[in-house]
């Protein structure tokens, strides 16, 4: 009973062995290569359970995640022939695992990480070559990151590499001549200051003139207006007094002759000389 009792764990463990053997397990961040007697045998694995022959299979796995090359600065020279120190990190993956692992001595991830920095600055340089060192500071990086990226896609993609993005993080001058770019930019940058002050003046003096116009045409148009009104009013006055003058002319008379008494004796002062039969004291000496 002991001896069949023994016999069925030894079976038991040989058959989970063989199972073990025979299967493995590829997880979504993974990608997997089958190889048989270190020939390549089979490399398009879903994430899952897979069966494999015992012994005469193995299996290599790579990461499918997205992974990070991140550079020490680099000495490159600009088309000023001066030299700076670029810092940057690249974004890439594996794309093609049978490629990758043929081209790498069996997938040798840090001989990948070696190819693809020494491609990155192949192309880093071929970019600053043409470029001042305001350009590559400034004017034109997202130019040049953009074009490493692209560039470096063309030359890396048969290793069965795919770069995702090339970021410049940092670019440091000589001390040497740091001062004198320092200095320059500021001068560029004053030149720009300048213009755009004098492009403002301008726009303000065609403002104040255009300003000054439109006042002076308003204030014509006002006085053309009032000049209008004054002369309407005038005419209506002029209307009702000659109706006026029509309906009693005696009265009439009489009624302007008050007013030109009031008027001109304003003041208890006032001495005005006349002949005493003047037409102006027409109605004092009349009993009328």
């Amino acid at each position: 009973m002991n001896n069949k009792y023994i016999f069925g764990l030894v079976g038991a463990a040989l058959a989970l062995f063989v199972v073990y053997m025979s299967t493995f397990i590829v997880s979504e961040k993974e990608q997997a290569i089958l190889l048989r007697f270190s020939k390549i045998e089979r490399t398009d694995f879903k994430p899952g359970l897979h069966l494999m022959v015992p012994f005469l299979d193995s299996v290599k796995k790579f990461e499918r995640r997205i992974l990070t090359l991140d550079s020490s600065p680099k000495r490159i020279l600009t088309g000023q022939k001066k030299n700076v120190d670029v810092n940057y990190f690249a974004k890439w993956r594996i794309c093609d695992v049978n490629a990758f692992y043929v081209a790498f001595d069996r997938g040798d991830v840090k001989k990948a990480t070696q190819q693809l920095a020494d491609v990155v600055n192949d192309q880093l340089q071929v970019e600053f070559n043409g470029r001042t060192i305001k350009e590559v500071v400034s004017d034109h990086r997202d130019e040049i990151m953009r074009n490493l990226t692209e560039e470096t896609n063309k030359k890396i993609r048969k290793y069965g590499i795919q770069v995702v993005d090339v970021r410049i993080k940092q670019i440091e001058l000589e001390k040497s001549v740091l001062g004198s770019v320092y200095e320059r930019m500021q001068e560029e940058r004053k030149k720009v200051a300048y213009g755009h002050r004098a492009e403002g003046e301008k726009s303000s003096r065609i403002i104040r003139a255009e300003a000054d116009k439109k006042r002076i045409e308003i204030l014509a148009d006002a006085r053309k207006e009032a000049e209008k009104i004054r002369g309407q009013g005038d005419a209506k006055a002029t209307a009702i007094y000659a109706k006026a003058y029509n309906q009693d002319k005696e009265f009439f008379a009489f009624y302007r002759s008050l007013q030109g008494y009031r008027n001109s004796f304003t003041s208890k002062d006032d001495v005005i000389v006349l002949e005493p039969d003047s037409e102006f004291f027409k109605y004092f000496s009349s009993s009328k």
